[in-house]
């Protein structure tokens, strides 16, 4: 399965992109992210990979992300004609995922991310959950963005909505 999601945050690009790569931002636009935390390397670096555990209602999930792409590694003084590449593999019981994220300069106080998702099933259970609820999958990564669009722009705090 293969979608992609983008919106546009009124910010400059640099700014978006500083506060996407702070870890220490996660909780505050991640909704129900219960721990982020580096196995091996460096958050945010290539070749990190990190241990993640997120709350959907009652179901608990974990995964490993590994980080295998940032572009520029400098996120200070970025070209304006130069996309900035975040891509990570996310690993979890029964799936696979590859997101490709691209920030853009849209203006010079907007920036456009673009995320590109794409997702392999194993077993029958998550066989089924890709077949039957594909939109879920689309609906929970434009919430996300949209989450972090209102984090960054407004300082509004997922957990303060959750509580």
């Amino acid at each position: 399965m293969k979608y992609t999601v983008s919106i546009e945050i009124a910010l400059p690009r640099e700014r978006v992109v500083q506060l996407l790569a702070d870890p220490a931002h996660l909780p505050e636009w991640l909704r129900g992210l219960v721990l982020h935390e580096p196995l091996s390397g460096t958050h945010g670096q290539v070749g990190t990979t990190s241990r993640v555990v997120m709350q959907m209602g009652k179901q608990k999930m974990e995964c490993t992300e590994t980080i295998t792409r940032r572009e520029p590694v400098d996120l200070h003084a970025i070209p304006r004609d130069i996309v900035v590449h975040f891509d990570r593999e996310i690993v979890g019981e029964g799936m696979w995922s590859a997101v490709r994220d691209r920030l853009t300069e849209a203006g010079p106080q907007s920036t456009l991310w673009q995320s590109e998702n794409e997702y392999r099933f194993s077993g029958l259970l998550m066989r089924l959950v890709g077949l039957l609820m594909p939109g879920a999958f689309r609906k929970q990564s434009q919430q996300h963005m949209q989450d972090f669009k209102a984090f960054a722009e407004q300082g509004q705090d997922v957990r303060d909505a959750e509580g």
